[in-house]
């Protein structure tokens, strides 16, 4: 299990090492449990931005179809969240894969000292989340978190 920290909807797509899908979400329930978190740090609740949902989408996918967990394979994490209008704004991303749920994806978020700092980032108010399944892969599921500024 890895987990890394650092425009476009995804449909099924075939390559020749693996099939990505991505899979059925509820952002709502993602965006309530790390508000939840927030708050008992003495933070602001966030709320779910679809732009920031298609980032998240974006990068998790682009992970999925190379097997791989990088903030860098769709391109510099600047130059996406440029792409994604937020190029004046506070952005943080946290990547992972191998979790099967977002439950247990949360608790690697927090337990890991860089992607906790991201989620605390007193800044942030809307996020993006995502998961794309890769089972021809090594880590068969990857995560997507984009977080941003108001």
């Amino acid at each position: 299990m890895l987990a890394g920290c650092g425009s476009l909807p995804f449909t099924a797509e075939r390559t020749p090492e693996t099939t990505t899908h991505t899979a059925i979400l509820d952002e709502v329930a993602a965006a309530a449990a790390i508000s939840a978190y927030r708050v008992q740090h003495g933070l602001s609740p966030v709320i779910v931005d679809p732009a920031l949902v298609k980032a998240a989408a974006f990068q998790a996918g682009n992970n999925a179809r190379h097997g791989q967990l990088s903030h860098e394979v769709g391109g510099s994490f600047t130059s996406r969240m440029a792409a994604a209008g937020l190029a004046r704004s506070w952005a943080a991303e946290n990547l992972s894969a191998g979790s099967e749920s977002f439950e247990q994806v949360l608790a690697r978020w927090k337990a890991s000292p860089e992607h906790n700092r991201n989620m605390l980032l007193p800044q942030i108010r809307r996020i993006g989340v995502a998961r794309v399944d890769a089972p021809g892969t090594r880590y068969k599921r990857f995560w997507a978190l984009v977080m941003a500024g108001a």
